[in-house]
């Protein structure tokens, strides 16, 4: 397999989901294709392919060739998307006013001035507009799929459209054909042109709705500013942002958006990173401090040195990442796929028996019956409604969860979480602020000086939060220097040893005490209990198998913590805690977060082993941690959910982010799959009932119950409600 790259490209010129259907089948056959979606709601393709096989220009020809259009540009695709979209609609506007104002006069003629003369003349001349002017994209579209041998919605409009009007047509300039056999000739212009004016006005409708699923994307990429300004030979000046190299000094003055990643090399200030990480207060910069693309600087101007620029930036992969999972199909969407599929040529199918079963049985009336009949079915089984059921209502969740902070990688993560009713939460950082602070020192040996300096060198080489606690005590706070040490070694899950002058020292868990045999005196245990009491956790310094320290770090619980399991409680999820900390600690740590299940002294393959036996138990399982120590965990859970605070680690290795340090997005995240799964089985039950039941009715099941038989035009003012009454009902998940 060559060179894998995924890319999702802004499809243009799709009407509907037979649409959609065709262009996924159409680049699926290409050479160098390792899988295409198309997702109709976003009017986009995500596709992956071997780039020594084939190129995004290839897959354009293809899918021009098949009667569409991509845009393949990288920079300002969306834009471009954006903007064609808008031409649509200001087009389709024009069509759908110009189309009713032939319409209108009509329906008059054919319905109350009927007796007027030359009445079906006047009826041909004002429908004629209408088919030629308003309704040619229909014909268009139906004549390039039937080339390639397909259909869509334009089959049905056009077929439906032309029938009636032909017809009309015959019997207006031949109505002796049908005196002669004393049969009354009746024409349907009216039919043809209302069926093109609903068409046309539940598409306008539909796209207005549409358009207003995807806020959270427009939002998100509101945050992008379009101009940067740049220091170069000591001037300032505004480029656009594209032209950004890695390494420039970019100047930000007050209340102006960052444009890069990076760092500061010149200046202070407060940054507003709320639209990021979702904390309300302004963090300090200083000189050092890293900043992101998208924040807003408040106060102080500095310079930032460009580490990341364009789609690099963390903003720009939460945009893609957004986009992608909106993009992506649930499981359920491939039974709709496949059933959209077959859909048209199946209803073509139907309108034909539907004729021919009235010819034979209809009675005195039945041409005019089989007629009218056969146009309604091909008229009210529009597989829009099928193909809007699902990607919208994942469009609007996936979106809202952005607002929210909640980046959810795809639709299977976000189908998956309804499922779940087990969270497995790791302590540190997930459940507490992640800030531990040192409250005590315990020394089991006489100090000396270069037992500090040997511990803070040990530590300024670890990455365990608990490192940072003590580095910052003795670095900061003490002003110690750290040793220079011979050797490092991190043993995972336990703590780490480093080598001084020949003589091996270590600091972690009372796992690495054990291992190394040291003591522990009576005096120090009862002082150590009641630290661990207090929820505090142990770290244990040594020097070969002896105790030299005991150092009690405090993190505390985060004020959300309690009300978050609270909160998971009631929606029936179990809740349960992991922990490299000791029994004590553990157990102080879960009664007060309401008295939870807990395992204490958990390494790695512990964490890994009790998600899988909790899966055995047929529990689906949600694992909660910060991407980095507890991967093992979050790869074998059904859901993985990481703290991120935008970090491009917990992106990547999660199915769900949370961008926020408030763990109360973890059942607002769960609340928020419950209800856009709902959403899309209400589509899905709708589009499905509304064609179940709609064709008969239109093939004339009622008529020799009732005489109830439905005129083409109230079948097409059926069909255009039906797919916007499914992207109205998805859109009501934003409120």
């Amino acid at each position: 397999m060559g060179n894998l790259k995924k890319q999702t490209f802004p499809v243009l010129n799709m009407h509907c989901a037979g649409c959609a259907n065709n262009v996924e089948k159409t680049v699926r056959k290409l050479v160098g294709i390792t899988d295409a979606s198309v997702n109709f709601a976003s009017n986009t393709l995500s596709v992956s392919y071997e780039t020594d096989k084939l190129t995004s220009g290839e897959i354009r020809a293809a899918v021009l060739a098949a009667g569409y259009d991509l845009i393949i540009e990288e920079e300002h695709a969306e834009e471009r998307q954006e903007e064609e979209q808008q031409k649509r609609y200001r087009r389709l506007k024009v069509r759908v006013i110009g189309a009713w104002i032939f319409a209108v006069p009509l329906l008059l003629l054919s319905m109350v001035f009927m007796h007027v003369p030359y009445s079906n003349e006047i009826q041909m001349v004002l429908a004629i507009p209408v088919l030629v002017l308003f309704g040619t994209p229909f014909y268009t579209g139906a004549w390039k799929q039937a080339r390639l041998g397909r259909s869509n919605m334009d089959t049905l409009v056009a077929l439906s459209t032309s029938i009636a009007f032909l017809f009309s047509v015959f019997n207006t300039f031949f109505p002796d054909f049908w005196y002669s056999r004393g049969l009354e000739p009746h024409v349907y212009y009216e039919a043809a042109v209302v069926i093109i004016a609903f068409v046309l006005t539940g598409k306008l409708m539909e796209e207005r709705a549409k358009g207003n699923t995807s806020t959270a994307i427009r939002k998100l990429m509101g945050l992008q500013p379009k101009i940067a300004r740049v220091v170069r030979d000591g001037k300032e000046q505004d480029i656009p942002l594209e032209q950004l190299n890695i390494n420039d000094l970019v100047s930000v003055r007050p209340g102006e958006q960052i444009p890069v990643d990076g760092f500061l090399t010149e200046g202070d200030s407060y940054v507003d990173e709320s639209m990021i990480s979702g904390e309300p207060i302004p963090v300090e910069k200083k000189t050092g401090s890293h900043v992101l693309a998208g924040t807003i600087n408040q106060k102080g101007s500095f310079i930032i040195r460009a580490e990341k620029v364009g789609g690099e930036t963390v903003l720009a992969r939460i945009i893609r990442m957004v986009q992608e999972a909106q993009g992506s199909k649930a499981p359920v969407q491939r039974i709709v796929d496949k059933v959209t599929g077959v859909f048209v040529p199946v209803v073509l199918g139907l309108s034909v028996l539907t004729f021919f079963i009235w010819m034979f049985f209809g009675g005195v009336d039945m041409l005019s019956h089989a007629m009218l009949s056969a146009v309604s079915v091909l008229v009210i089984a529009c597989p829009c409604a099928l193909g809007l059921a699902t990607p919208t209502a994942l469009m609007v969740g996936i979106g809202k969860a952005a607002d929210h902070h909640i980046l959810i990688k795809d639709a299977v993560a976000l189908e998956q979480m309804r499922k779940v009713n087990v969270v497995v939460l790791d302590k540190t950082g997930t459940l507490t602020e992640g800030h531990p602070t040192v409250t005590g020192w315990l020394w089991a040996q006489p100090q000396e000086e270069h037992y500090k300096d040997i511990l803070l060198a040990a530590e300024l080489k670890s990455e365990h939060p608990l490192a940072s606690a003590i580095v910052t005590t003795l670095q900061e706070e003490e002003q110690i220097v750290p040793a220079t040490l011979d050797g490092f070694q991190s043993i995972t899950g336990k703590g780490i040893k480093v080598s001084y002058q020949h003589t091996e020292y270590w600091a972690g868990s009372h796992k690495l005490l054990k291992d190394y045999h040291a003591t522990l005196t009576d005096v120090l245990g009862e002082m150590l209990a009641q630290y661990e009491s207090d929820g505090c956790s142990i770290v244990y310094f040594g020097r070969e198998n002896e105790l030299l320290a005991i150092v009690a770090i405090k993190d505390q619980i985060k004020a959300t913590s309690v009300e978050a399991v609270r909160e998971l409680r009631n929606q029936g999820i179990e809740v349960c805690m992991l922990t490299g900390d000791g029994e004590r600690t553990a157990s102080a740590v879960a009664a007060r977060l309401g008295n939870i299940q807990y395992i204490a002294d958990a390494l790695p393959d512990d964490k890994e082993e009790f998600v899988r036996q909790l899966q055995l138990q047929r529990k689906t399982v949600a694992m909660v941690g910060d991407g980095i120590n507890d991967s093992q965990a979050l790869a074998c859970a059904d859901v993985s959910i990481a703290m991120g605070k935008g970090t491009d680690i917990a992106m990547d290795v999660a199915m769900v982010t949370l961008m926020t340090s408030d763990l109360l997005l973890l059942p607002k995240a769960f609340n928020l799959s419950r209800q856009t799964v709902r959403l899309i089985h209400q589509n899905l039950f709708w589009a499905f009932i509304y064609n179940l039941i709609g064709i008969p009715i239109a093939a004339g099941l009622l008529y020799p119950i009732n005489g109830l038989l439905l005129n083409p035009m109230l079948a097409s003012a059926a069909m255009a409600f039906s797919s916007v009454s499914v992207v109205l009902n998805s859109l009501r998940l934003r409120y």
